[in-house]
């Protein structure tokens, strides 16, 4: 089973980039406040490489993990200077490094069946131990409240060339995404849309929850709900999970 496919990765990254774009800044921003000007960053879940486009240019080095071969194919052809790989985020190896991102929500993702919150901790204990003494780990996840529970939502969006709809369910602490894309092609001088179907789990998390396991691995965390002028959407948190220096805990 794949996921992002390759028309859904399409439209993702001309229809829905405003996430990743201004996100950058304040992930930028983050990194200077912790004296982090270069080195690599490991970025989990790095979609069509618009985060690391942003890094690259700021001259850090960027490794970018990702599930979906499509994304990492579109991430390849716009940062060719970066690494990617096509990997689940849960059993890829990280590399030591300067700093671990993971941008929009992707550690709720339950595309490796294998998720469980265990493996969460154990993503946390390997971030921290590729970490170098005062590097950091910048994530965001989705908590519950996305939807209300017992009611199902619906919405479309679309651009020139494509046509999403995508209808919603939270039950418990899993939100499960309906996806309906219609991309529009043109094959021997006619138009017609190609149609695709995709379902998304995530499982939702409680930041505060979250918090806490990150400081039983050894993190200092700050949680917050923006990064720099750019605020999260409705019941997501972002983390600033700090490696502290000469892996002193305290």
């Amino acid at each position: 089973m794949e996921w992002y496919r390759k028309d859904l990765a399409y439209i993702h990254d001309v229809g829905h980039n405003d996430y990743a774009l201004k996100s950058a800044p304040g992930i930028l921003s983050i990194l200077a406040k912790h004296n982090i000007h270069d080195g690599l960053i490991v970025d989990l879940g790095c979609g069509s490489g618009l985060s690391a486009l942003e890094f690259t240019a700021a001259r850090y080095r960027v490794l970018g993990i990702d599930i979906s071969e499509s994304m990492v194919a579109l991430a390849r052809t716009r940062v060719p200077n970066a690494e990617f790989r096509v990997e689940s985020l849960f059993e890829a190896d990280i590399p030591d490094c300067h700093a671990v991102v993971s941008i929009g929500e992707c550690l709720n993702y339950l595309f490796d069946p294998n998720n469980t919150r265990t493996k969460l901790i154990q993503l946390f204990q390997r971030v921290y131990n590729a970490l170098a003494p005062a590097g950091v780990f910048i994530f965001d996840v989705a908590e519950p409240g996305q939807v209300a529970q017992g009611t199902i939502t619906k919405s479309f969006t679309e651009g020139e060339d494509w046509i999403v709809l995508v209808e919603k369910q939270e039950e418990q602490t899993v939100l499960t995404r309906r996806i309906i894309t219609l991309r529009k092609l043109k094959e021997h001088q006619e138009e017609h849309y190609r149609r695709d179907d995709e379902v998304h789990r995530l499982r939702l998390y409680e930041a505060t929850e979250v918090a806490e396991q990150l400081r039983q691995v050894g993190f200092q965390v700050q949680v917050m709900r923006c990064y720099g002028n750019y605020d999260l959407p409705k019941a997501h948190a972002a983390f600033v999970a700090c490696k502290l220096p000469n892996d002193e805990r305290i």
